[in-house]
């Protein structure tokens, strides 16, 4: 039998969002009826000048393409109010970017922080190169990042630490007064995960001019629609970011991709169409959610939000299975470290699968 490493024994592998066609098949229902809220899309799609410049490079993808992606670094930059040379461009979303963070910044015996409950890729990649996890906690009943549990917890064997914010998938945001107490109390690397920022209205990248220890992560597959073509991004200052590229996948961006990233970034009342209706459905679903008495739902400034069922009588597991007999797909969040068994969470539709969803939830907990 092939020899594996040992961490392989203890690994938890990463649990993603369930898709149509598995529930479909899992439960009886017709795929093109179903209503996926658990993987944070943007049910509206993509640009349509982003489709048309993918089909106008298909004559294109005999050739490799351009691995240094100097124009489309050039446009990222000026989207996020930085220069070029602060960008870095990952051919698989924000999950390559960490997998080359790790391979930059981790030696066997590192540690790095992560607040409870949060994104699990951060566990999930950083553990492939031996670091050592330290928890922080975020607190779930204020819904905000206890920082003296980040602070606290900072050794000389610190060399990353992970905030999300708006925290995935809680919803809520990390002051930046906070987030400038934790980058202020060490050198190691803070890892600022805007991947949902468009939807917040706010950001941190003003801190990249008087802070070299920071590293803020992005992503196209949210408000930008592109979720199907990987593509993330990464600021940081000019000498990291070099690093970074040291090791990066050379030819990880694909030309459609490349393309689409273009046509998006100059489509701006896509981009900004995209923000508002999310922000508004996401203010819909708290509002009908919380008409719900035996249903606890907490404010997001996300596309998303984390609601607690546990005095509907079911928890997470159950009442997501009934749902999906429905045809609606939820995130069970029981897989969440710093979460118990009662938590599940919904993302954006389009309006009027927003309404059945609300219609088909009052139906199964108010009977």
């Amino acid at each position: 039998m092939v020899k594996t490493r040992a961490i392989l024994e203890e690994y938890k592998t990463y649990v993603p969002g369930r898709s149509k066609k598995e529930i479909a098949e899992e439960y009886g229902v017709a795929e093109e009826s179903i209503i996926k809220l658990g993987s944070n899309e943007n049910p509206w799609g993509p640009s349509p000048k982003a489709k048309q410049a993918i089909i106008d490079s298909i004559d294109e993808i005999n050739r490799y393409p351009e691995s240094n992606h100097e124009y489309i670094k050039e446009q990222i930059a000026k989207y996020a109010n930085v220069t070029k040379d602060q960008v870095i461009i990952g051919g698989d979303g924000a999950d390559e970017l960490f997998e080359v963070l790790a391979k930059t910044v981790i030696d066997e015996g590192d540690e790095f922080i992560v607040h409870q409950p949060t994104y699990t890729y951060y566990e999930y990649t950083f553990k492939q190169s031996n670091a050592k996890a330290v928890y922080a906690t975020w607190n779930i009943e204020e819904n905000k990042l206890d920082v003296d549990s980040v602070l606290n917890n900072i050794t000389d064997k610190t060399k990353v630490i992970f905030l999300c914010t708006p925290n995935n998938p809680t919803g809520g945001l990390i002051p930046q007064e906070d987030i400038v107490r934790i980058i202020e109390a060490t050198d190691a690397l803070v890892v600022i995960d805007e991947a949902y920022w468009e939807f917040s209205e706010v950001n941190n990248v003003d801190l990249l001019k008087k802070y070299n220890n920071i590293f803020i992560i992005r992503t196209f597959s949210k408000v930008m629609g592109l979720a199907g073509l990987r593509i993330g991004y990464g600021l940081s200052n000019p000498d990291f970011i070099e690093k970074m590229s040291r090791i990066k996948p050379v030819f990880s961006v694909t030309v459609p991709s490349q393309k689409a990233v273009i046509a998006t970034l100059n489509d701006e009342e896509f981009i900004k169409e995209s923000t508002e209706k999310a922000i508004a459905e996401r203010e819909y679903l708290y509002e009908s959610v919380n008409s719900i008495d035996n249903i606890y739902i907490y404010k997001s400034k996300s596309n998303y939000l984390l609601m607690d069922v546990r005095k509907t009588g079911y928890t997470a597991a159950e009442l997501t299975s009934k749902l999906m007999s429905r045809g609606v797909i939820v995130r069970d969040c029981t897989s969440f470290v710093g979460l118990d068994e009662y938590y599940i969470r919904i993302s954006v539709e389009t309006h009027p699968k927003n309404e059945k969803f609300i219609k088909i939830l009052k139906e199964i907990v108010e009977n």
